[in-house]
């Protein structure tokens, strides 16, 4: 079985641990992700000597540490108090210039540090914790920086009263003008990696790892409260690396999942996975244990239904679940040189 038009085989999380003796190429992977703070010339040069490319993952919205020194960034709920972190997962909020700021020369540093392939967008959401069978998303961010900006962006009054009759009314009276200036926000940051990219390192991939619901899941919930807005991002994301995470979502057993949701992306962003298209479709799927576990007998159809067009590329959630079972890494290398044209082999 050949894909002609899978580009991309690769692997989240870092360099897996392989047999003595065996390279990449010999399981078919052409592309690595490693966290922004793993990049380095020496592993750039590194992949790149043995034809393979390296793509950076960049925390938005999840880098809780820059809370420590600065309270006034934390998520603020309807009842006008701190939002506690849902199931841990802690955000920051999105209008917050000094934060705003530190991630963007992250953002610009990681992209001065090496040659990378592309960098890809992380946890750019609002605050929640959405990865699980039951998402905990609470409605934020109603501190007086972000209703202040409301109000002036959009010349809504929000009225008088104590902070939770506002945020009620708020929701409950415009609710729609709030979750598209909330989007507005959350994309106007995509607008701005996507400037640094071409000021620092134009040849790179500007990509995002991003909810795989549609817009009909949850209530709309990944718009109306997660607060992305796909079709807006696709102005400055080049790839689109959708999380169907089947065995983490609930899905354990309707693996066929992955790829509805793929086909659903494509049709929603007018993708279809055919040569010469500028924008791109590469989901990351789950071969690690996380929820249900995932067997190495299930690693050929979980990669067929990520590698079906819309798709045009393809990388695996993590290199710690390939460590853990070499069964699960020597069936992926078994599915990626079946798809991999007949001049890579």
């Amino acid at each position: 079985m050949t894909r002609p038009w899978i580009e991309i085989r690769g692997i989240y999380g870092g360099m897996p641990t392989l047999p003595k003796g065996k390279k990449l190429e010999d399981f078919g992977v052409n592309a690595i992700w490693v966290g922004s703070s793993g990049v380095t010339t020496e592993l750039t040069k590194s992949l790149h000597d043995q034809g393979v490319k390296l793509f950076a993952e960049f925390n938005t919205m999840h880098e809780s540490s820059f809370l420590k020194d600065h309270p006034d960034a934390a998520p603020v709920g309807i009842d006008g108090k701190v939002s506690p972190p849902p199931d841990g997962w802690q955000g920051v909020c999105p209008t917050h210039q000094g934060y705003r700021q530190a991630r963007m020369t992250a953002f610009r540093k990681t992209l001065e540090t090496a040659p990378v392939d592309g960098i890809w967008l992380d946890y750019h959401h609002a605050h929640a914790s959405w990865e699980q069978a039951v998402p905990n998303m609470p409605e934020t961010c109603f501190c007086s920086r972000c209703l202040k900006l409301f109000r002036t962006s959009t010349g809504i009054d929000t009225g008088e009263g104590q902070a939770a009759e506002i945020n009620s009314r708020i929701l409950k009276d415009h609710r729609e003008a709030w979750v598209r200036w909330r989007c507005e926000v959350f994309t106007d940051w995509v607008r701005e990696f996507d400037t640094i990219r071409d000021e620092v390192r134009p040849s790179a991939l500007l990509g995002t790892f991003h909810c795989p619901w549609s817009l009909e899941d949850f209530d709309g919930a990944v718009r109306n409260v997660l607060n992305i807005d796909l079709k807006a991002q696709s102005a400055y994301i080049d790839v689109f690396s959708i999380m169907p995470y089947h065995a983490r979502f609930g899905h354990a057993t309707d693996i066929g999942w992955i790829s509805r949701q793929t086909a659903w992306l494509g049709k929603h962003l007018g993708i279809k996975g055919e040569s010469g298209e500028r924008k791109r479709i590469w989901p990351i799927v789950q071969l690690a244990d996380w929820g249900e576990s995932v067997t190495a007998s299930e690693v050929p159809e979980i990669l067929d239904l990520g590698t079906r067009r819309p798709s045009s590329g393809v990388t695996i959630f993590h290199t710690g679940g390939l460590n853990q079972n070499p069964d699960r890494l020597e069936a992926t290398g078994a599915f990626y040189r079946s798809i991999a044209s007949s001049s890579e082999k």
